[in-house]
């Protein structure tokens, strides 16, 4: 990752994006270091992070992470998820976050000097076009290392550097825990972002 000391850095988490990326290369995120490793970079200006919740759960396993990263320097972004049966009829739930991602980073193109996206989704192709010509150089996080590929080829293209989450994985990552006696949650993978 190129950066200048005085760049002004703003980082924009897609959490389910990100949770299926780290999980596909076996390992977690741990968020402290992830804002430890930026601020080393430049000017850390905000890190904003996006997840949708289930409403109405009597245990979330989100929300612990949520609440930590409340109270540690992410400014955190939610909405409530919206429960549908699919085909085969399973329960699942929608929670797209895209439009608040590309809100805040139009919004944050004239205050920051580099944008630093946690996602795949190629929707965002023309979003990073829009805030390059803003002046904002714009690194995507994600992966090719995984099986399927967790990133789009538009987006790493668009670019202007990708970084691929494997080779974090020592900086900012720890290792996969699993809890076996945890109360069943809502997978990442049982979100639909449509």
């Amino acid at each position: 990752m190129s950066f200048y000391p005085t760049d002004r850095i703003a980082l924009f988490i897609d959490g389910a994006n990100l949770y299926s990326a780290a999980k596909a290369l076996n390992f977690d995120i741990d968020y402290r270091k992830l804002l430890d490793e930026f601020r080393k970079r430049g000017v850390l200006i905000r890190a904003y992070y996006y997840t949708a919740l289930v409403e109405g759960d009597d245990y979330s396993p989100i929300r612990p992470l949520v609440d930590w990263l409340d109270y540690n320097g992410f400014a955190l972004v939610t909405k409530t998820a919206k429960e549908y049966v699919d085909s085969q009829g399973r329960k699942r739930w929608r929670g797209d976050m895209d439009i608040e991602i590309a809100c805040d980073m139009m919004e944050m193109a004239g205050n920051a000097d580099h944008l630093v996206l946690f996602s795949g989704d190629g929707d965002f192709r023309r979003l990073i076009e829009a805030v390059q010509r803003k002046g904002c150089r714009v690194t995507v996080v994600s992966t090719v290392k995984s099986q399927p590929p967790m990133t789009s080829d538009e987006l790493r293209r668009q670019a202007d550097t990708f970084v691929d989450l494997a080779d974090l994985a020592s900086v900012v990552g720890r290792p996969r825990q699993v809890h076996q006696n945890s109360p069943k949650f809502v997978a990442a993978e049982d979100f639909d972002e449509a």
